[in-house]
């Protein structure tokens, strides 16, 4: 959520920061809110200053022996009239947070202007050693007519008709050597994030509360793309936590970001554990309501797929600096895989709705030839924290909030997309990334006689 104070303060570079992102924020209704607000307060305070001198008063006419009932009266009925502003204050205020709740996050200064992924800017890439390029630095194609992911994973058990049968579209069942395969990516990036790059593993829920989805910003403007959970009945035997906690409804996660952020809400931190740096590997539930019919050949856009998260909640002092550290993370895991890809600054209109700054890692698919998104990694400063009230504790004054980071590392799908299509051999086998090797019992290809 934006910083209220913030907003009374420098309005005008909130508003220009906001058209960056295309965003139009409507300066009357904030000005009429904070109109209302601070009437109130105004109103608000006075009366308890009146009421006070009135008290001091009344006391000042006992001790005399004089008549205070005229002073009495006007006390008992200060106590109503400052109900009645507290439960004004109170739909003012929750009339404002609900509209902040629905406005994204102001871009960092470094991030370029634009609409969407045609204004975004590459920073750098990656080409394996040995690979050729081509006169625009894309990798050269291969010297045999390349198969996609589909043509080349079916025969090696990625079963979309199974899932279709028992899920729908936009699901898939994978068997034998694909379902290994899948695993030793997984496997092999936790492996990573936590041996060599200090992340803490996590085990995380798959199903959240509203409370959470609203405090790392996917309420309310994500709700359709959310799986709701229906809850069962309750035990006879429930605590009162169980009971209101009963009260909210329950949803799929899309990203572990959700929880494993989430696990810091309304927590103050000590200085000397930062930064926390946790990873987890979990399935994701999206139902794409607004993906529009596309991608829907193959393992690129599903309703339920993996992801290896990184998560990073630090001091605000160092929030630039994890974000290219954990760039760097999501990076090696790709080199090692040995696939190229490259490093794109997100433009203001294409960012998602909790980033100050993102970065896109795209991988190149040959079948394709071009390149696609396989690893976001995003600032969001201090958006989720201040929804969250996730805060450090400095060696000097009041608790402050804390930044958080999030980045893909990596979505274990498209990840399997890419050595597929990048580690094909001309008869249909795929060459296994020395990487995966000990994953996969040694075995250096993938075949369907293998």
């Amino acid at each position: 959520m934006l910083d209220p104070n913030q907003l009374r303060k420098d309005l005008p570079v909130v508003v220009k920061a906001l058209e960056l992102r295309g965003i139009a924020f409507d300066t009357e209704r904030f000005s009429q809110l904070e109109a209302r607000r601070k009437s109130v307060q105004v109103e608000t305070e006075a009366l308890q200053a009146r009421r006070n001198a009135v008290s001091k008063l009344i006391g000042q006419l006992k001790s005399k022996g004089e008549d205070a009932s005229k002073e009495m009266a006007e006390s008992q009925e200060i106590p109503a009239r400052l109900k009645e502003l507290e439960n004004e204050l109170a739909d003012v205020q929750g009339e404002l947070n609900a509209w902040l709740m629905t406005i994204p996050n102001l871009p960092h200064a470094s991030v370029p202007a634009g609409q969407d992924s045609d204004d975004n800017i590459e920073v750098r890439r990656w080409i394996p050693p040995g690979l050729a390029t081509d006169a625009d630095g894309n990798p050269q194609p291969l010297d045999f007519e390349p198969k996609d992911h589909v043509e080349l994973g079916e025969p090696l058990g990625l079963d979309f008709d199974t899932a279709r049968k028992l899920s729908g579209a936009r699901f898939m069942m994978l068997r034998g050597q694909m379902a290994r395969l899948h695993r030793a990516l997984a496997q092999f990036m936790l492996d990573l994030q936590t041996t060599e790059h200090g992340y803490q593993e996590c085990y995380t829920p798959y199903i959240v509360n509203s409370s959470t989805l609203f405090g790392t910003g996917q309420l309310p403007k994500f709700k359709d793309d959310m799986f709701w959970v229906t809850k069962g009945g309750q035990d006879d035997e429930t605590s009162a936590e169980q009971e209101e906690s009963a009260q909210e409804d329950l949803y799929l996660i899309s990203t572990s970001e959700i929880t494993l952020a989430g696990s810091v809400r309304d927590t103050i931190v000590a200085l000397d554990e930062l930064p926390v740096k946790l990873t987890a590997h979990t399935p994701c539930f999206r139902s794409e309501a607004g993906s529009g019919g596309r991608d829907t050949r193959g393992m690129i856009r599903q309703h339920q797929f993996d992801k290896v998260e990184m998560v990073q909640i630090v001091h605000p002092d160092h929030s630039y600096d994890a974000l290219e550290e954990m760039v760097g993370h999501a990076e090696t895991v790709l080199q090692r895989l040995g696939v190229a890809y490259r490093v794109v600054l997100l433009c203001g209109g294409d960012m998602g709705f909790g980033a100050a700054k993102t970065y896109d890692l795209e991988v190149w698919l040959p079948a394709q030839n071009t390149w696609r998104e396989i690893s976001s990694v995003s600032n969001c400063e201090a958006f989720q924290a201040r929804r969250m009230q996730a805060r450090y504790r400095p060696e000097k004054g009041k608790p402050e909030y804390l930044h958080s980071l999030n980045g893909s590392g990596l979505a274990v799908g498209r990840a399997l997309v890419a050595v597929l299509e990048n580690h094909q051999q001309a008869d249909g086998s795929i060459r296994i990334p020395e990487a995966l090797r000990p994953y996969m019992g040694g075995i250096e290809h993938l075949s369907v006689q293998g």
